[in-house]
């Protein structure tokens, strides 16, 4: 058996030798992450450079038509010029930028020019037409005198007569001002009351009004236009605001959806939910249950044929005696604008389907 004899400086060499070793395996994976980052950064820029070359690849790859030239370069005023004869290749190019120059979102948000889309305004004379003042004042603040007061008078009433010419123009304005009474009474978005003119210039133009009443077409397709864009606006709470009845109201809408081959969506019964909650002041878990009713209603197919306020209605009832906050069937029936049969029988509907066990009190 051999045994190998080590000086104490051969000892301190060989301690020297092990810690190195354990350094440089430590300083791996330091070294190796680093070499990782640094190779992303260069590959990032070098993507950067390539998009930024490639707009000078494009205008090399033009050729001078006078000396044959690919030297094409862009001077400060955004010409193509031909680097070795001068020649310009094109002149006065369209900026589609601004005019204006911003440094900070704030500077660009101040002086933008632009907004949003302007309103559809339905009569053509209605939006180029000016408008005589009733004020009897010159441009200077100063009275008029009598001889021009009724000179005002006459040109006011003349102006107001030559505004609208045609039976066209005029059954339009007549539509406008009720569309308008009806969307500020029912507190009707604007966007809403744009889609209803829209629909209702469809109308004009097939023909459709003839016969038939104005208020109750605008009423049709204001109805149309909010179950279009989810408002719950039921036809008995329009026929409240004008002078049509609600069973001619649903004709026309019934004749409008069938000649414009307009196909609406299903009024959802949890659109009424949030109304007849906040009109109640109802807390937001009695509007939860009430809206994990309906889901499950309607998982079991039992929101079909009903009247959307009616079920919403019935399980708001149904979920404010879960959960404490009592009401009667007449203000719920009040708020939802249905009548209190259709309360009471939806809700023994729905409790009786999804086995709901309502608690005495």
């Amino acid at each position: 058996m051999s045994s190998t004899f080590q000086t104490p400086g051969a000892r301190e060499e060989q301690k020297e030798r092990n810690s190195s070793n354990k350094q440089e395996q430590t300083s791996r994976p330091q070294t190796s992450s680093i070499l990782e980052k640094l190779y992303s950064i260069h590959k990032k820029a070098r993507a950067e450079q390539a998009q930024v070359q490639k707009p000078e690849e494009e205008q090399r790859a033009l050729v001078c038509p006078h000396c044959g030239s690919n030297r094409i370069i862009k001077n400060e005023l955004g010409q193509l010029v031909c680097e070795r004869c001068g020649f310009v290749l094109e002149d006065r190019p369209i900026d589609l930028g601004p005019e204006w120059r911003a440094f900070t979102p704030e500077e660009k948000d101040a002086r933008a020019r632009t907004g949003g889309p302007l309103r559809h305004v339905g009569l053509t004379s209605e939006s180029l037409t000016t408008k005589i003042d009733l004020v009897h004042k010159d441009s200077s603040g100063k009275e008029l005198s009598l001889k021009q007061k009724l000179e005002i008078i006459k040109f006011r009433k003349w102006q107001q007569r030559i505004r609208i010419q045609t039976s066209h123009e005029r059954n339009t304005l007549q539509a406008l001002n009720e569309l308008n009474r009806l969307a500020s009474q029912l507190n009707i978005p604007k966007t809403v009351v744009d889609e209803a003119l829209a629909i209702y210039m469809k109308v004009l133009e097939q023909g459709l009004v003839k016969g038939r009443s104005i208020e109750a077409i605008v009423a049709a397709c204001l109805h149309m236009a909010c179950r279009k864009h989810g408002i719950p606006r039921a036809l008995d709470e329009i026929a409240q605001y004008t002078k049509a009845s609600r069973k001619e109201i649903a004709r026309c809408f019934r004749l409008i959806a069938r000649e414009l081959g307009i196909r609406l969506p299903l009024a959802d019964p949890k659109m009424y939910v949030p109304r007849i909650c906040e009109q109640l002041k109802l807390s937001g878990e009695i509007m939860r249950e009430a809206m994990r009713i309906l889901d499950e209603a309607k998982k079991r197919g039992l929101t079909a044929g009903k009247d959307p306020a009616g079920l919403a209605a019935a399980a708001v009832y149904i979920a404010s005696l879960l959960k404490g906050e009592i009401r009667t069937q007449k203000e719920v029936a009040m708020a939802a604008q249905v009548t209190e049969v259709t309360v009471r029988n939806r809700y023994k509907e729905l409790a009786k389907e999804l086995n709901i066990k309502i608690p005495i009190k």
